[in-house]
């Protein structure tokens, strides 16, 4: 765990988003990520999970959003509206939602790929080496088309190629969807060997009860604003949260019931 008066590996102060100029999306939204920490970004369809992903990595712009207030920085140092490129290179990657690995090049290629802002052969070597010591499914598949592989491969492959940039801090975006539940549980376990490593990660994700379980600490987000925060630890011990985002005593593996669960609450 970091010290708490260590410079955070990224933090979000008072962030708000808009689209086309009109529609906003993040309303002031503060969060931390300790260096060293798994921290979660948790919440339904709409809420502004990836929306925050984007203001932090650079990509908003792509989408037609930007930032109207707050800033964001990178241990320590603004990097409020830069580019992505430039985030990369000052120790940031990304495992997008979907995977989006390159369907027409083989492993080595999408992994060759991820390593482009680095010049050092030898570190890039080592990277490799430490992906195919992760993934050893990747290893014996290295000369295949990545697109042929099956989405618990490419989901392997494209945080082995997040990876390849040596990143300091990784963002992934709902690593689970649409993975069978053998292979969620090996992604999850994956994440916590990466976090074990030594890179800080901010996780999206909708299964609650894994995402909870790896993290040291996470954010509950609704309409655009962070609605509850806490330890992954309390928050899933939390009353409130089990009842209006977790659907019930237990907890439940997806957030996507929350609306109609919600209007069902308000109706009683």
């Amino acid at each position: 765990m970091s010290a708490q008066n260590e410079t955070p590996m990224l933090s979000l102060t008072d962030v708000s988003v808009v689209y086309g100029g009109a529609i906003q999306v993040l309303r002031g939204v503060s969060l931390t990520v300790p260096r060293g920490w798994i921290v979660s970004i948790l919440g339904a369809n709409g809420a502004g999970k990836t929306t925050t992903l984007r203001a932090v990595s650079g990509l908003l712009v792509y989408q037609g959003g930007r930032i109207t207030s707050g800033t964001v920085s990178l241990k320590g140092h603004d990097i409020t509206g830069k580019d992505p490129s430039a985030n990369v290179k000052a120790g940031m990657a990304q495992v997008m939602e979907g995977r989006r690995i390159f369907a027409e090049l083989t492993v080595d290629e999408n992994l060759q790929a991820g390593s482009y802002t680095r010049k050092d052969k030898g570190e890039v070597k080592a990277s490799y080496e430490r992906v195919m010591d992760l993934f050893p499914r990747l290893k014996e598949r290295n000369k295949q088309t990545a697109g042929y592989m099956s989405g618990g491969e490419q989901q392997m492959l494209a945080i082995g190629r997040a990876l390849m940039a040596n990143p300091e801090l990784l963002l992934m975006d709902e690593p689970s969807l649409g993975l069978a539940p053998l292979i969620v549980e090996q992604i999850f376990e994956i994440v916590k060997t990466i976090n074990a490593q030594g890179t800080s990660v901010l996780l999206v994700e909708q299964n609650a009860a894994k995402a909870l379980a790896v993290s040291d600490y996470a954010y509950v987000m609704e309409t655009g604003r962070v609605a509850k925060e806490g330890t992954g630890a309390a928050l899933a011990d939390d009353d409130e949260i089990k009842a209006l985002y977790l659907g019930g005593e237990s907890l439940h593996t997806s957030f996507r019931d929350l609306k109609s669960y919600r209007r069902k609450r308000e109706m009683a």
